[in-house]
């Protein structure tokens, strides 16, 4: 990648869903692109961010491994570039009762959607402080809010990445780099048939574009806000209510949309 003159972006989860569209607000507002996801869908997707002006570097690595981090930052490095912005979003599921479901698929959340995200912040952000320069989105989620029945690891992932973004936030207020936590509600995407969840009442509503979500964050990293319930109407209003309603009360709301119809032996 040598266009220097323009800032270069890092999204992960960059296949699809709100990762591509994030790549795309990055690409027509003048970033270049270093995208990375596990499947073959980052082909197709980095063809068209090309497409829209950017130059794509593309990175297929399986951010759930040390080693797949650890790849993805090798290319990072490899650029010679300065990180303007990164967007940590790469994230996964599962639904279902937590006493039936396998140890293997809930470890892989902590890894993807805590583990990924902390080492490649450890990686990245040194250098963003040393220039005293970039930007930071952090996709945690509205169930950051919330206990999630029936998605018990995955609600706890983005609670972990809601305090870890807002710690940040304090260390390096001090300095011009911003970390910014994006929340999204339900969104139409793969991932709730990813995480085994269509046959919930959460898997099949109406849900939000991943286009608004995407561009809501966009203009909330750029301008450099701390955080963002993104979406409609009813998802900043779940956002609000959420702030005052007994974590009880809640937890027992989460379980009525994500419970399955279908459940295990486990109740």
């Amino acid at each position: 990648m040598t266009n220097t003159a323009k800032p270069l972006a890092v999204v992960t989860g960059a296949s699809g869903g709100i990762g591509l569209e994030l790549a795309r607000r990055f690409a027509d507002h003048g970033f270049d692109l270093l995208i990375c996801a596990e499947d073959d869908g980052l082909v197709p997707a980095a063809e068209e961010l090309r497409g829209r002006g950017a130059e794509v570097r593309a990175v297929q690595v399986d951010l759930a491994t040390y080693d797949g981090v650890e790849t993805l930052y090798g290319e990072v490095s490899a650029t010679r570039r300065p990180v303007g912005a990164a967007a940590l979003n790469a994230g996964v599921g599962q639904g279902g009762a937590f006493l039936d479901n396998d140890l293997a698929d809930e470890a892989r959340i902590i890894d993807l959607n805590i583990t990924s995200t902390v080492h490649l912040a450890k990686r990245l952000l040194p250098g963003m402080v040393e220039l005293d320069e970039g930007r930071v989105l952090i996709t945690s989620s509205i169930a950051a809010t919330m206990p999630g029945s029936f998605q018990a690891v995955y609600n706890a992932s983005k609670s972990f990445l809601q305090s870890f973004a807002q710690a940040l936030q304090e260390e390096l207020k001090d300095t011009s780099v911003t970390i910014t936590s994006l929340m999204p509600g339900p969104t139409e995407t793969n991932f709730f048939h990813r995480a085994g969840m269509d046959d919930t009442r959460v898997g099949r509503q109406e849900k939000d574009s991943a286009a608004r979500v995407a561009e809501e964050g966009f203009e909330a990293l750029m301008r450099g806000r701390e955080k963002l319930v993104a979406g409609s109407a009813k998802t900043k209003a779940q956002g609000i209510a959420n702030r005052v309603l007994p974590d009880r009360l809640k937890a027992a709301a989460h379980r009525r949309t994500a419970e399955p119809e279908n459940p295990g032996d486990h109740r």
